[in-house]
């Protein structure tokens, strides 16, 4: 529930969860913002286009809404492939455009999560490009780094028809990078 719960309960007005097992009676539903709504006619669903359709999914009978992610990417892996942790994909709307959203929906007693992927980031996050460029950044190990593409062998190659191996050569911190994904995140 990370980024959703960040924004103040008491704007919203909805207590907090007095039930810590509420997500076991909850009705769902997984919402991929940029292809729900377009309130703009920018071909791109968004916050306000969201919004603008909560009457309609709360008549659904759903309990809570599960956003895929909604940070800034450059998007070459459907946005999970995150570069800022503490934004909203601009083509999306705006962090008070979300803020307005979390408002709308905890009005009508429905839940937000939001998808956080916290095990990889862009490769144009700013820990990323910080951790390549000076091996004694305190972003460095965040990722992990080596001087061989021969470390953990036996780990399973996730995408096996777009990547060779889990490891991906990086010209400027001269060594090799460790993903499980894509060598891009």
């Amino acid at each position: 529930m990370a980024f959703a719960e960040a924004v103040p309960r008491a704007r919203s007005g909805i207590p907090g969860p007095d039930d810590p097992l509420w997500y076991k009676d909850a009705i769902l539903y997984e919402i991929h913002v940029k292809a729900f709504f377009d309130s703009n006619d920018d071909g791109i669903g968004d916050f306000l286009g969201l919004i603008e359709k909560l009457d309609y999914i709360q008549d659904l009978g759903v309990t809570a809404l599960w956003l895929l992610p909604t940070y800034p990417s450059p998007q070459r892996d459907d946005g999970y492939d995150i570069s800022d942790y503490m934004s909203i994909q601009p083509a999306y709307g705006t962090l008070p455009d979300f803020e307005a959203f979390v408002d709308a929906a905890h009005s009508r007693g429905l839940r937000v999560i939001t998808e956080l992927v916290m095990n990889h980031t862009s490769d144009q996050h700013p820990w990323f490009q910080a951790a390549r460029r000076d091996p004694s950044s305190h972003y460095r190990d965040y990722y992990v780094w080596s001087d061989t593409d021969q470390r953990y062998r036996d780990a399973r190659i996730i995408f096996t028809d777009t990547e060779p191996s889990n490891w991906t050569w990086d010209p400027v911190a001269r060594q090799y990078f460790w993903h499980r994904f894509f060598s891009h995140q």
